[in-house]
């Protein structure tokens, strides 16, 4: 293991993110992306889901091991339509999966990354949700999620 990685290791445990779990796309519109990402990826919309707190509705499809999430805005003022306003639609996050959120959350504050939330939230698709400011990861949204019913 690399040296500058061993602080990170509590207990014979290593709190790490397992795996990209999906990709954030911000839309205009879920019905014209919807289609559009169905063709494109050859496969079905599995779930659509509105996610108040944040102002977005969602829906989302399976590739392989990583699924893919069109976020739409609900609201002017969300961060979605907010995204959508400045930047225009396109790649809006990308998300890892951790088996303890809030290990990893400690783990990257303590490595001197800025967390958008203090707390996990509760997110699309059942989970818990932290995201990191991109502004200290290469101008990339990191989000970090655990299924909810494993963090409780």
């Amino acid at each position: 293991m690399p040296k500058d990685l061993v602080r990170f290791c509590s207990d014979d445990y290593f709190y790490s993110m397992i795996k990209v779990e999906h990709i954030g796309i911000a839309v205009k519109g879920l019905e014209a992306a919807i289609p559009l990402y169905e063709k494109l990826l050859n496969t079905e919309c599995y779930k659509q889901e509105a996610v108040i707190g944040e102002k977005v509705n969602t829906a989302f499809f399976r590739q392989g091991e990583t699924k893919i999430e069109l976020l739409e805005g609900t609201d002017p003022e969300g961060v979605i339509s907010r995204f959508i306003e400045t930047r225009g639609e396109g790649l809006h996050h990308i998300a890892f999966e951790t088996d303890d959120i809030r290990a990893e959350m400690q783990r990257l504050s303590d490595a001197g990354f800025q967390l958008l939330n203090s707390e996990p939230k509760q997110g699309a698709d059942n989970k818990w949700v932290c995201f990191l400011h991109p502004k200290q990861t290469g101008g990339v949204l990191i989000e970090l999620c655990q299924d909810r019913g494993a963090a409780e």
